[in-house]
């Protein structure tokens, strides 16, 4: 495919114009919804290929998310897509103030191989509801989907307005040195800085989902058995492989044995004594992670797990004791089923600690003291997170969702990804029955007067 050819006929296609009805917008969305449920069983396998998904965490993390999110967005659309009014300063007497929404034109969503459907589409819907035409680059670690994501868009759009770009690093830097009106980025800092380098190019503007070490607190008054089951499940979903997922645990030092317990015994409740026999329990994407996880692993404390097999590139979930903020395990963003725990006296260390690193993308405090979860709101910067559960805040349409500092900048899912996707003009309509002279040429005392009047 010759990708400079594939963004001169979608900029072709934008200038027609034809992208910008509300209809148009609509029988887009329309037809990729009827797409997803017809490849739905193809998606099942693919994920299962890619990531050893089963049926259910498919549908509950990915189809089923992009279908929720494709109707929302479908539903609220033409109210979107009104202008809205807004106050005009006596200055400008007599006109209305109102802001518009514009597609930007040409955008380029870049996608991530964890939730590889799932992170693929949910911001193309948003480019297709505000009107643009996409490129879409899915990841080369995850190729049975990216393969059927493909064959979605293919069936549902002419390659002038949609279109799906497969391959490696080489297609990357092809895509990148391209002029776009607009870059979504779901990854690595490490690559969403590179990205963001290409953008300065053309000052293009850019969303950027990135990641980070997101902190799941449990203090003295949590309840433990409810903490233990909501940790266990954000930690190990999708093998640990969640960007939002908590990365450590800091827990208070007089119930950190009642947690561990809840914790070992939930585990053997959701995945058996043997979790790699668990048809249910995914693996890792590749023997590079694979390997980088074990190397975090070696030399610690393992509480709990630790079981691996690299013909499958699976690791059981693994929890790690008497971590220390020079462990090895808390230098970087883990990604995989393991979880460093730490222990705190005051609340007052943990946002000490939180907040003396890079932002991060979620936090996660299990409390029931209205003080403590006024402390930490107050005090710690990140992208979203939840009080007393883990995950779930992206799992709406009602809110967006998005990083702040190193874990990102920029937010989507619902209305949200229509404005990301939109430029949103500011327009004076001016009326023409009367025209106030004071902004004109000769000024003098009187027109000073009035000036400060109309600009009060």
């Amino acid at each position: 495919m010759n990708i400079e050819r594939l963004v001169e006929a979608q900029r072709r296609y934008f200038a027609t114009g034809q992208t910008r009805p509300l209809k148009h917008r609509l029988a887009a969305l329309t037809s990729l919804e009827r797409a997803i449920l017809r490849h739905e069983d193809d998606l099942n396998e693919a994920l299962r290929q890619d990531l050893k998904k089963s049926p259910f965490e498919t549908y509950m993390c990915e189809t089923g998310m992009v279908l929720s999110e494709l109707r929302f967005v479908r539903k609220h659309l033409p109210s979107y897509m009104k202008n809205k009014r807004v106050p005009t300063p006596l200055a400008q007497f007599h006109a209305k103030s109102f802001t518009s929404p514009e597609p930007y034109g040409v955008t380029l969503v870049m996608a991530p191989w964890n939730y590889p459907f799932m992170l693929a589409l949910d911001p193309v819907i948003g480019a297709i509801a505000a009107g643009n035409c996409v490129v879409i680059k899915p990841s080369a670690y995850s190729p049975a989907t990216s393969q059927v994501i493909s064959q979605i868009i293919e069936e549902c759009f002419h390659p002038s307005y949609v279109a799906v770009v497969l391959g490696g690093r080489q297609e990357n830097q092809a895509l990148l040195d391209q002029r776009f009106d607009f870059i979504f980025f779901t990854g690595g800092v490490t690559v969403g800085r590179l990205v963001m380098e290409k953008a300065s190019r053309y000052l293009t503007p850019i969303c950027l989902e990135l990641g980070g070490k997101s902190p799941c607190i449990v203090d003295q008054t949590a309840n433990i058995r409810v903490a233990a089951r909501r940790i266990v499940f954000g930690k190990y979903l999708n093998c640990g492989q969640t960007c939002v997922a908590p990365d450590y645990l800091f827990v208070h030092e007089d119930v950190k044995d009642q947690l561990m317990e809840e914790i070992r015994k939930t585990i053997l409740k959701f995945y058996g004594k043997e979790p790699l026999d668990n048809p249910s329990y995914g693996k890792i994407i590749n023997e590079k992670h694979y390997n980088r996880l074990c190397g975090l692993m070696e030399g610690e404390t393992i509480l709990m797990g630790g079981h691996r097999n690299p013909q499958t590139l699976q690791i059981a979930p693994t929890v790690l004791d008497h971590i220390t903020p020079d462990s090895k395990v808390m230098q970087e963003e883990i990604f995989g089923p393991v979880l460093p725990v730490m222990t705190f006296r005051d609340i007052r260390e943990v946002i000490h600690f939180v907040t003396s690193r890079e932002k991060p993308l979620a936090c996660y405090l299990f409390t029931r003291s209205k003080k403590v979860k006024k402390q930490v709101l107050n005090s710690v910067s990140f992208g979203g997170g939840c009080i007393n559960d883990t995950i779930i805040h992206l799992a709406t349409s009602h809110m967006g969702f998005g990083g702040v500092g190193q874990s990102g900048m920029g937010s989507y899912h619902g209305r949200e990804s229509f404005e990301t996707f939109s430029h949103r003009r500011s327009i004076v309509e001016k009326y023409n029955w009367i025209d106030m002279p004071v902004r004109y040429l000769p000024y003098g005392a009187v027109k000073e007067k009035l000036l400060h009047i109309f600009m009060r």
